[in-house]
């Protein structure tokens, strides 16, 4: 299931199509049953709409979730580049020597960050992950031996800016991992099927058969498939892309 959810094109078809066969399912049901009576229509009637608004609820909250993570995705791109930079220039305070190697291994970290972030396949993003900690450590021991030697509060305020380094990359991470609980996708998928079901079993019988049972199933399932497609940062077309660390390459590589 969290393999299907990071296929939009996927889930949409087989959401379309299982939202097809409860459609049909329920107009089948109804040729076999005789026409509701007026009061019985009303409570039906009642019940069909009340199902329609749960899941029109639960696509708009569950949309919602999809967004505030594409948003904080962004924001902690925007952070991680923030602090890149800054320790970068933090990293100039330390002596000569100790100066150019972070600097270095600063660029080579910059540039796995942007590795992860346009990166597709699981082998690739092991081994970008693995390279990443690699270079993690090597920065924190590269400060962590100029403030053993020189404790003064410029060597300080570079290892503080290298903290906040790794500490961005740790939210980075997190926010790509969080994504819409299954739970939820189970609990949406079940009611867009009741509410297809009562759809075809409340049609009349002239469009039992028509396309028009066709239409709430497509609606349903690309409102799913965008959802998906906004929560997953790898799988769709919707892609975050990390603009401002690869200006920040950019402008490493004028300096």
């Amino acid at each position: 299931m969290p393999s299907l959810m990071s296929h939009p094109l996927f889930l949409f078809i087989v959401s379309f199509v299982a939202m097809s066969i409860g459609a049909y399912a329920g107009a089948m049901l109804a040729q076999r049953q005789r026409e509701l009576a007026d009061d019985m229509r009303d409570d039906f009637n009642v019940v069909q709409a009340a199902t329609l608004t749960l899941l029109a609820l639960m696509i708009g909250f569950t949309f919602s979730m999809a967004v505030s993570r594409y948003d904080q995705r962004k924001n902690y791109e925007e952070e991680e580049a923030n602090a890149i930079g800054t320790e970068y220039l933090r990293a100039g305070l330390l002596p000569d020597t100790d100066a150019q190697r972070v600097q270095t291994l600063l660029r080579r970290y910059l540039d796995q960050r942007i590795h992860y972030c346009l990166a597709n396949d699981d082998d690739g993003i092991a081994r970008i992950n693995a390279a990443t900690n690699q270079l993690e450590n090597d920065l924190w021991m590269a400060v962590r031996n100029v403030a053993v030697k020189q404790q003064t509060p410029v060597i300080a305020l570079a290892v503080s800016g290298m903290n906040d380094v790794i500490n961005t990359q740790g939210y980075t991470q997190a926010s790509w991992w969080n994504h819409i609980p299954l739970t939820a996708w189970s609990l949406m998928l079940g009611i867009g099927l009741f509410c297809n079901l009562l759809i075809g079993y409340g049609t009349s019988g002239q469009i039992r058969r028509n396309a028009v049972l066709l239409i709430l199933p497509a609606v349903i399932a690309l409102s799913f498939a965008l959802i998906a497609d906004i929560d997953s940062p790898r799988g769709g077309m919707i892609r975050l892309s990390p603009i401002n660390l690869i200006s920040l390459s950019q402008s490493f590589g004028s300096n």
